[in-house]
């Protein structure tokens, strides 16, 4: 199967090598994304559904369709002002030689993409590499087969080999791609197998963006509207039943209003619920049991415990912090509600940890907003709201640190995947020659001045 990716990745080369790829054909294959993805949604919508044991067809169309749609629209509007070259300004010494800046497409782009979400994001950042001119390789995640086999079966009715194609399998298919020397490789998922991808992509000294998540912290200010911020904090961990990277992992709280807020996320919660109908399962047993298991462990230790049912994330009151649940990217239902004495307290609690792929802050004040602003890391730094950031396409999505390494989306996705060429242009009139060996003594005081 390596010899048959090894050919795939080659003959996409040849082709990407023989011609780049001009703005109408750019637009033109976005454009086949944007149909492939209009005119399935029924067969997707199912697919999904299938690979979740039932999950919201609202939340489908919300983050899976309308995402990649959004995304396409915005690239098409956009493209021609990216792809156009840009002056560079030149040293006075050079003049009146001028110089200019070029994006020209990397190649090939392998995308292995996360189970999560597994429509939009295996097409996120083909939208953006397809954008940049390059021919797209995917190997989505062998956890959502029937989404995967859908896209397997989709994409060649719009696209030919050489253009953009999808490769199923499992770890030792996935193993075998990620060692590939593609121009450039992005990878969705844990940390833990984003280690292992970045290592087997060093091997071939292939660039690589890592999506990787991590424990994102929401911080919940004194001056907070109490039940707007939890009415928030519930949407965001409800969505996909928490299997979000996105997700508010936990909430840092001063201690004077912690019961306050568990009645307002227990508000929010009653009514946000799902019905049975809308409420999203997990993506395997394997996840499920993980999710409840975690759950379980807090209560065994001792921790207060709001639960209100299988389809609502589960309150977790002053966990200890060697619980697997504060350890990990939780992943699932559990909330973990932490308080402490001071927001002080709060940013040393998330600036002692590894850099979240998002930080959540719930404060008004100017001054607070300033000082979160300044003094912490994250991916994205989101103000009174959570998940919504992801939904802007001009915004750069990515992490830091643990949570990742580079960005896309929108420009940003354009970039990424994208060879930023120097272009020099000497003139007629140039004067370098007065540079030039045998050097003149007039040079070297010159060069003692400046």
């Amino acid at each position: 199967m390596k010899r048959d990716l090894t050919r795939l990745l080659h003959a996409q080369r040849h082709a990407a090598n023989r011609t780049f790829a001009t703005l109408s054909m750019r637009r033109k294959r976005l454009e086949r994304l944007a149909q492939m993805t209009k005119h399935h949604q029924r067969d997707i919508i199912h697919a999904i559904q299938a690979d979740f044991g039932k999950r919201s067809e609202t939340e489908i169309r919300l983050a899976e369709i309308s995402a990649v749609l959004q995304a396409i629209g915005h690239a098409r509007r956009h493209l021609w002002h990216w792809m156009r070259p840009c002056a560079a300004t030149m040293p006075w010494r050079l003049w009146p030689a001028r110089a200019r800046i070029t994006p020209q497409p990397l190649g090939v782009v392998g995308i292995m993409s996360p189970w999560n979400y597994p429509w939009s994001l295996a097409l996120m950042p083909a939208i953006d590499a397809v954008a940049a001119g390059n021919s797209v390789i995917i190997k989505p995640s062998e956890y959502a087969p029937n989404t995967s086999a859908l896209l397997a079966k989709l994409v060649p009715q719009y696209f030919t080999d050489e253009e953009l194609c999808v490769v199923e399998g499992g770890p030792d298919i996935a193993k075998a791609f990620s060692a590939l020397p593609f121009d450039h490789l992005i990878f969705t998922g844990s940390t833990a197998v984003g280690r292992q991808v970045a290592l087997a992509a060093a091997e071939q000294l292939t660039p690589v963006t890592l999506e990787l998540g991590g424990k994102s912290p929401a911080i919940v200010a004194s001056d907070a509207d109490l039940d707007r911020a939890a009415a928030s904090i519930i949407f965001g961990k409800g969505m996909n039943a928490g299997q979000t990277c996105i997700a508010p992992d936990y909430v840092l709280v001063e201690s004077r209003h912690l019961e306050t807020l568990i009645q307002a996320l227990s508000r929010a919660i009653e009514q946000q619920r799902p019905t049975d109908k809308e409420a999203t399962g997990f993506v395997s047993p394997h996840h499920q049991q993980r999710s409840e298991r975690l759950i379980a462990q807090a209560r065994d230790h001792g921790c207060r415990i709001i639960d209100s049912g299988p389809h609502a994330p589960a309150l977790v009151i002053d966990p200890t912090q060697n619980l697997e649940l504060m350890r990990e990217e939780i992943f699932g239902r559990a909330l973990p509600l932490i308080s402490v004495k001071s927001i002080d307290d709060a940013i040393a609690f998330v600036n002692t940890r590894p850099h979240p792929l998002a930080l959540y802050a719930f404060t008004n004040d100017k001054l607070l907003q300033t000082t979160l602003r300044l003094s912490t890391r994250s991916g994205a730094l989101v103000f009174n709201e959570t998940l919504l950031h992801h939904a802007v396409p001009s915004l750069p999505f990515g992490g830091v640190g643990d949570s990742g390494i580079g960005a896309y989306h929108g420009r940003h996705g354009f970039e990424r995947f994208s060879h930023l060429r120097s272009i020099f242009y000497q003139s007629k009139r140039a004067s370098s020659s007065l540079i030039r060996p045998p050097y003149k003594r007039w040079l070297l005081k010159l060069l003692r001045i400046s």
